[in-house]
């Protein structure tokens, strides 16, 4: 190897491993962001705790619970601990799409639950099921199939 390459190397080595860690420092995990709420009606139900009806959302991060009711519970300390929704329940993110009829955040593991009819979107790929586990800071997600069904889905290669 010429003595000019390896410096040279070397450096590209050094930026781009500077580079890679700076990213991982500054990429914060989504159940640590803010959480917002907004609907036509609700209230806070206790110490921790809501209710809302009517084009209810539930906003953290780039990502958005929407449905026709959310309860969001406190745990002892009033600190909200999940999120239920119910009735035309989507739930969106930067990348995916998951639709179903009930969904239960809890925001300890920071995993959602979508039951019922549950339809996931990423791109043109497409996976429905009865029960959706879904991690959001991962994106990791697991599909099982309803009462007597099975899971299904068409994905696509890169590029088509």
């Amino acid at each position: 190897m010429p003595k000019t390459l390896f410096p040279k190397l070397a450096l590209l080595v050094t930026v781009a491993a500077f580079a890679t860690a700076a990213a991982a420092q500054t990429q914060r995990a989504v159940s640590n962001e803010p959480i917002g709420v907004g609907a036509d009606n609700g209230g806070i139900t206790g110490a921790g705790s809501f209710s809302l009806t009517g084009r209810a959302e539930v906003t953290q991060g780039g990502n958005r619970l929407r449905a026709d009711s959310i309860v969001g519970a406190g745990n002892s300390d009033g600190v909200l601990s999940s999120v239920t929704a119910s009735g035309n329940v989507y739930y969106v993110t930067p990348t995916e799409s998951i639709r179903g009829d009930r969904a239960v955040y809890t925001i300890s593991d920071a995993t959602i639950v979508v039951t019922g009819d549950v339809i996931l979107t990423q791109g043109k790929n497409v996976l429905t099921g009865g029960r959706l586990t879904y991690n959001i800071d991962t994106g990791a997600a697991n599909m099982a199939g309803g009462t007597n069904s099975r899971i299904q889905g068409v994905f696509y290669p890169q590029g088509n």
